[in-house]
């Protein structure tokens, strides 16, 4: 029930505010619709109103700028900021500001309803983070406006207010160290070190030493004492990239540091306290390495707080033209000449698999900058580079790799993989779970998280659909309209 609450509605287009004062009227709610934000202001100034609902670009003012200034005068009225620019600058802001939610356009209204509904429900909220004063069109360290690069958005914007530990998890060149430095770019510990450790480019036996340092004389060649990545990242950030890499020795040392907030050096006696926020990565799946034993099923939990996947390239094809024109831009800043894509050259970009995700693109408009002299580059030359940059096909290969050779051949390195002493059971039925898992995930994307949809894809009842998304663990995330 709404209780005759009123909601407060800014927003330029006409056509919005009216479906907006459709959909929440029906709802129960009392609706005050404007396109001005100077008469919104008056309206919160007025003591009028149990919720706001504003977008970004008005005639008068931005409405994120009131965000603020309405949380001074009144804490309590929480705010939705909806906009169509879809950026991850104003998902920050907007949370950075004090909004209690961002609504990319164009929305789902049910989504809009339940997100009201929440607002409405909620405890008041801590105060935001200050703001970091950062410009909108300053360059953007994540790109894309697909749906699910707006809901890393929405997520790494809650992040900046929060010390949260995250675990990132994607392919490899999907940008899992571009979100860590965002998080701490503009969070709270951003006047802080961001130090970063690959586990799977250091020597295991080394491994412990460049966490936690040692102390002179703790192992031999250890002459003096050695400063640990710990304590290099003390106030700032310690992101701890492949962590499935990480021996299981140094698993349980790290498990230590995580439950009781302090750790020692190599040879040393005395506690120090880790005053860092811990962002780790893989593109392993770690619930299988939990399964051969080969990741600390307790150090998971503590690093899986809050997680966040990174979709492959070929998930969020619509974000291409942009990624692309993104890393042409860059190209041309660091020296090399302007260069532009044919819509031919566009669409060539979309059909190619992108093994090597975001990283290859970016390391392929470089190359065409920087090798073809023509300012604009056609369809032939993208195919010829893409050619070039393909590993050697196997001997005797035939065509692309169909879906039963690639299940044969991870089949074969997951048998290979299991050692001595740690037997396989239950095969059949892990396979099929593996197997479930990306396309219960793919499904759900496709579907924008609509069950109904995704149920009738996969021709499977909407119960055992959901039966197998928590059996799976599995996010669902709402569509976005």
């Amino acid at each position: 029930m709404s209780d005759s609450r009123t909601i407060l509605v800014a927003d330029d287009d006409r056509a919005i505010r009216t479906v907006l004062s459709q959909a929440l009227g029906r709802s129960g709610y009392q609706v005050r619709a404007t396109s001005s934000a100077s008469t919104l202001w008056r309206w919160v100034e007025d003591g009028e109103g149990d919720l706001v609902i504003t977008d970004v670009v008005m005639p008068d003012e931005n409405g994120l700028d009131l965000v603020p200034r309405i949380k001074r005068v009144r804490p309590e009225l929480r705010v939705v900021v909806m906009s169509a620019q879809s950026t991850f600058m104003t998902a920050l802001k907007a949370a950075q500001r004090g909004a209690f939610e961002y609504l990319p356009k164009p929305f789902d209204l049910k989504e809009l309803m339940a997100v009201v509904e929440r607002a409405l429900a909620a405890p008041q909220a801590p105060q935001p983070a200050e703001d970091t004063g950062e410009d909108g069109n300053e360059r953007l360290p994540l790109v894309g406006r697909s749906p699910a690069m707006q809901e890393i958005y929405r997520t790494v914007a809650r992040l900046t207010t929060t010390d949260l530990t995250v675990m990132i998890t994607g392919e490899s060149g999907t940008g899992k160290e571009l979100v860590a430095r965002a998080l701490h770019d503009y969070g709270r510990r951003r006047g802080g070190p961001f130090v970063a450790i690959n586990m799977a480019a250091i020597p295991r036996e080394l491994i412990e030493s460049e966490l936690f340092g040692h102390e002179r004389g703790a192992f031999t060649g250890a002459l003096n004492r050695g400063i640990g990545r710990f304590e290099q990242a003390a106030g700032g950030t310690l992101f701890l990239d492949e962590i499935g890499d990480m021996p299981p020795e140094a698993q349980t040392r790290l498990l230590r540091v995580l439950q009781e907030g302090e750790f020692t050096t190599v040879g040393g006696r005395n506690p120090i306290k880790a005053n860092v926020r811990i962002v780790a990565a893989t593109h392993r799946d770690l619930r299988q390495s939990i399964r051969q034993g080969l990741f600390r099923e307790d150090l998971f939990y503590r690093l899986n707080v809050v997680p966040i996947r990174l979709p492959p390239l070929r998930e969020r094809l619509e974000d291409i033209p942009l990624l692309a024109r993104h890393f042409l831009d860059r190209a041309k800043s660091s020296g090399l000449p302007m260069k532009q894509l044919s819509l031919e050259a566009v669409e060539r970009l979309k059909g190619h698999a992108w093994p090597g995700n975001a990283r290859e693109l970016e390391n392929l408009m470089r190359r065409l900058a920087a090798l073809y002299p023509q300012e604009t580059i056609d369809a032939d030359a993208v195919t010829s580079e893409l050619q070039e940059a393909e590993p050697p096909a196997e001997a005797g290969a035939r065509g692309p790799e169909t879906l039963e050779q690639a299940v044969e051949r991870h089949l074969k390195a997951f048998v290979s993989a299991q050692k001595d002493g740690l037997p396989v059971r239950d095969l059949y039925d892990r396979v099929l779970a593996e197997v479930e898992r990306p396309l219960l995930r793919l499904v759900l994307g496709a579907t924008r998280g609509n069950q109904i949809k995704a149920a009738a894809m996969l021709g499977l009842n909407r119960n055992t659909l959901r039966k197998k998304i928590r059996e799976l663990e599995l996010p669902v995330v709402r569509g976005l309209g």
